[in-house]
């Protein structure tokens, strides 16, 4: 029987007065329009608005706000000047408070939609001081209106947003952002055209250290050759005393994809070193370093009380990267075994074991479902294994492995609660209960979420 197609009462280009009820995942109001849903960018809970539709499907129908009728209560004077604009802080218009709790509710929700878990989730911890936060930014660079512009992309687009400041990012790395402009500008070095693939300079990528104060910066190109290399370099690092490192990385693909394959170290030292707890470690410029040094403190000590190790267990840190998580809890471990797929993360893991003085850890190159029954036959079985993967979530083959292991405990690290319920309903499907759900506001102002999952097996 031909099923019924259902009605879609709101027409592209028209206006309809909408009450914003609740959020969708992303951060974009939700109201409907007669039981129509209706997704509206920049709107909260509690706003009426004049929308105008800019797109329809089967289900839903997305408008964007021509007018307000009355403003939410959890509303709030955006401070960034360019919030309107920019696609960076999702959540500007939110009060923090709001914030928090609403980030509360998203990861309850989507534990027992998705992962069908009735799990308890703990309070969310935020941040006292909700900004200056970040230790990375990605910069990109193009031109606009026949002017070199460096900022951040356009809501829904590639279009740049001129701003060399944004109240998330370290202060450093405004200064930074400033300084480079500056110099581009002067030294007339060609900024990337993505339309044409032509022009020198792609991104600026700049990395700051939260302990030492110090900068890396990076220039992605999509030339081998830098303009006026030395020039630039004496410019920048007369201007910005706190730059140790200059780098170049290449990037000739027509892509969105940031970093190209090769990077060259132009001036000063291979690593920035930065700080989790009493630990230093060195970042290189493609590293995954988490960007909120403050909350990742908060995450790990999380993740080493929900361990609970008494310095007699073998710990396997999967998707270890640079080693951070694994080398966190190493001083309460027997033995930390680390697994990467990534060879350049592996040498800075273990270089960053070197580092620390830290004996009792092991760095190897792989998937985790590959290298678990070698490290079993030597005799290396985990009592706690620890996962952060990407966003992505875990691989389904390193899941079955947890599995055939029959891991006492599992800590698992998310930064996006959808995929963490997929995995932890897999994981219940196999065995295990969740103990402990912690939420904790890694990106104030965004609509993401980290959190700290403890799962032990039944």
């Amino acid at each position: 029987m031909k099923r019924k197609q259902k009605h879609v009462p709101v027409v592209k280009g028209e206006t309809y007065q909408i009450e914003i009820t609740d959020l969708t995942h992303d951060g974009e109001g939700i109201g409907r329009v007669d039981d129509f849903a209706v997704f509206v960018p920049e709107a909260l809970p509690g706003d009426v608005v004049l929308g105008k539709v800019i797109s329809t499907k089967k289900t839903y129908a997305r408008a964007l706000i021509e007018k307000t009728f009355k403003n939410s209560d959890q509303r709030i004077a955006p401070v960034c000047p360019k919030a309107e604009s920019c696609g960076g802080c999702q959540l500007a218009y939110m009060g923090y408070e709001h914030q928090l709790a609403w980030k509360q509710r998203k990861v309850q929700d989507v534990l027992k939609r998705i992962g069908k878990l009735d799990a308890e989730v703990l309070p969310i911890i935020g941040m006292e001081r909700p900004e200056g936060y970040r230790n990375k930014s990605q910069f990109p660079v193009g031109l606009v209106d026949n002017r070199l512009v460096i900022g951040f992309y356009q809501k829904r687009s590639h279009n740049i947003v001129d701003t060399d400041y944004c109240r998330l990012q370290h202060p450093l790395i405004n200064k930074a952002a400033r300084v480079v402009k500056q110099a581009l500008i002067d030294l007339k070095i060609e900024p990337y055209n993505e339309k044409d693939h032509l022009g020198v300079v792609r991104h600026a990528v700049i990395r700051t250290s939260f302990s030492r104060h110090t900068l890396m910066l990076i220039f992605v190109t999509r030339t081998k050759e830098l303009p006026h290399r030395d020039k630039l370099i004496e410019v920048l690092t007369a201007e910005l005393p706190e730059l140790t490192s200059i780098y170049q990385n290449i990037n000739s693909q027509v892509t969105n994809v940031i970093f190209g394959t090769e990077s060259r170290l132009l001036w000063g030292e291979p690593y920035l070193f930065d700080q989790i707890g009493d630990l230093e470690f060195a970042i290189s410029p493609r590293s995954f370093f988490q960007v909120n040094p403050i909350q990742t403190k908060v995450l790990y000590d999380l993740a080493k009380e929900a361990a609970g190790l008494t310095g007699r267990e073998t710990v396997w840190d999967l998707y270890c990267g640079i080693g951070t998580i694994g080398l966190y809890l190493a001083s309460d471990a027997a033995k930390v075994i680390g697994v990467e797929t990534v060879p350049e993360a592996v040498e800075d893991a273990r270089y960053n074991a070197v580092l620390n003085g830290i004996d009792n850890a092991e760095f190897y190159t792989g998937k985790a479902e590959e290298l678990a029954p070698k490290l079993l036959d030597k005799g290396l079985k985990p009592d706690v294994v620890v996962v952060d993967p990407p966003r992505r979530g875990c691989d389904p083959g390193l899941l079955e492995t947890i599995q055939s292991v029959q891991v006492p405990k599992v800590v698992y690290v998310s930064c996006n609660p959808s995929t963490l319920a997929r995995d932890l309903g897999m994981l219940k499907e196999a065995g295990y209960r969740v103990e402990s759900v912690q939420p904790v506001d890694m990106f104030p102002d965004t609509r993401h979420v980290e959190c700290g999952t403890l799962m032990s097996r039944v």
